[in-house]
């Protein structure tokens, strides 16, 4: 089952944003092609929130220490982090991004 979480029109390009579903926080995530992605909001390494972190291309990059995770997998590409946060699947419709299920 999906959670409409915001509109699509919410996010622009390089950005992230913090919702939550369930009572997990959930950064929202356009990339620089304009896909939108679901991870973790926090990071692995510390608890920071990484929807106020930087978006790179295909990366979501911790603003506290420089973990960068990748969206499709969230894997860490760099240290200090080495666990992957969660990946959520996502859904638009109709104008809305919905968050799904976690995928990894």
């Amino acid at each position: 089952m999906s959670t409409k979480v915001c509109a699509l029109g919410d996010l622009s390009v390089s950005t992230a944003k913090k919702v939550v579903v369930d009572g997990i926080p959930i950064a929202v995530v356009m990339d620089s092609a304009g896909a939108v992605h679901a991870l973790g909001d926090t990071c692995t390494h510390g608890d920071i929130s990484l929807s106020e972190g930087f978006v790179e291309d295909d990366t979501l990059e911790c603003w506290a220490h420089g973990s960068k995770f990748e969206l499709v997998t969230g894997k860490p590409l760099t240290l200090p982090a080495y666990e992957p946060v969660p990946v959520f699947a996502v859904e638009i419709i109709d104008g809305d991004i919905y968050i799904g299920e976690k995928i990894s």
